[in-house]
């Protein structure tokens, strides 16, 4: 039987050796549910898509990562595109304007109206695209949908949000949307750490928020923003200390 090595934090790996976890059983289930997964999304075909009722790899999306995908799938057939890009991809979510992927390119000093700019400037001009209807999602959009149930895994989520999302583009080599994220500075591990950040946050905020059903969309905004900001810095400086001790800086 073929061997993989597992590599771990010091911290974890030490925890898994006190709980006396049957580490080799748990990464199989969980390799067998990213690959069942990882396959379902890169045999989607558009047409065969029901985001209102999703089945299959679908049912682990987010109703808001859904409504993107619906959102990048429309944006290809209106401008003629053969299959859905990650710019597509990129493109609705900035388009959404309400998820969570959003927050973390404000708390990284990533202005969304900027990505949005840049990423005009990357796209065919009107008229230069064919006329077919988009049958499924291109190789780098695939991937980097592959890529997003991989950064899920293994966060330990048993979801695929918009965040993940944002994680599985800037991890993409070759799509229009990694390069626009990278050239204005989402570095794949910043990224993700910044990710962890925004979800501890959030939860930190959703318990302050529930005191105050009437905040302003601006002022949770603000106050989620903040907290992405207070929880980043702590877990990027533990982050630092631990990649230093493994050896990792490189």
């Amino acid at each position: 039987m073929p061997k993989i090595n597992v590599y771990l934090p010091d911290e974890l790996a030490e925890a898994v050796k006190q709980a006396g976890v049957p580490v080799s059983a748990v990464c199989q289930r969980a390799l067998e549910q990213a690959v069942r997964r990882v396959t379902a999304i890169r045999e989607t075909v558009l047409s065969d898509l029901d985001l209102e009722e999703p089945t299959g790899a679908l049912t682990h999306l987010t109703p808001r990562t859904r409504t993107v995908l619906k959102m990048a799938a429309d944006q290809a057939r209106t401008e003629g595109a053969g299959a859905v890009g990650t710019e597509h991809l990129l493109g609705a979510m900035l388009s959404e304007g309400t998820n969570l992927a959003l927050h973390v390119l404000r708390a990284v000093e990533i202005d969304p109206e900027h990505v949005g700019r840049d990423l005009a400037r990357h796209l065919p001009a009107p008229g230069a695209a064919g006329a077919s209807e988009p049958r499924n999602f291109s190789g780098p959009a695939a991937n980097a949908l592959e890529f997003a149930v991989t950064e899920a895994t293994s966060l330990g989520h048993n979801y695929v949000g918009c965040e993940h999302l944002l994680l599985g583009l800037v991890a993409e080599p070759d799509g229009t949307a990694g390069q626009v994220l990278r050239g204005l500075g989402a570095e794949p591990r910043l990224t993700r750490r910044a990710v962890v950040a925004a979800l501890a946050g959030y939860v930190h905020l959703r318990a302050q928020t529930q005191q105050d059903a009437q905040a302003q969309p601006a002022a949770v905004q603000a106050m989620l923003s903040a907290a992405i900001r207070q929880e980043l810095q702590p877990l990027v400086q533990r982050l630092e200390r631990l990649e230093a001790h493994a050896g990792l800086d490189a």
